[in-house]
């Protein structure tokens, strides 16, 4: 066979190689990418139950966070009014001294008694 025929076979020849192997390759690639697919579908699964435990664990922290606020309120409430007990405890108390004071300056004018 002269050579040029032999080398238009041999390219012939090459090229229906070389598209087999394109082909194989193709094949190995699409079944890495499948299980590349496969894998990222997964993650992704996680990452949803991740996210709703995200959100019930949110939900139950603004609930607790109510709780929390409801009671601190109560508290300052009870505060308040014990304060305010304890202020007039002592404005009474500094009213009822200066009202014994007034009595024994009486009691020492009038009777002359002296209490101290």
């Amino acid at each position: 066979m002269p050579r040029k025929i032999t080398q238009q076979l041999n390219k012939k020849e090459i090229e229906r190689l070389l598209n087999q192997q394109t082909v194989v390759i193709l094949n190995a690639v699409d079944e890495k990418v499948g299980a590349l697919d496969k894998r990222f579908n997964l993650v992704d699964q996680r990452f949803n139950f991740v996210d709703r435990e995200i959100i019930t664990l949110e939900k139950r922290l603004e609930k607790m966070e109510i709780r929390i606020n409801q009671k601190i309120d109560k508290l300052t409430t009870t505060l308040d009014k014990f304060l305010k007990r304890i202020t007039d405890l002592e404005d009474e108390f500094t009213l009822m001294k200066a009202d014994l004071k007034r009595v024994k300056v009486i009691l020492r004018e009038k009777l002359g008694v002296t209490l101290d």
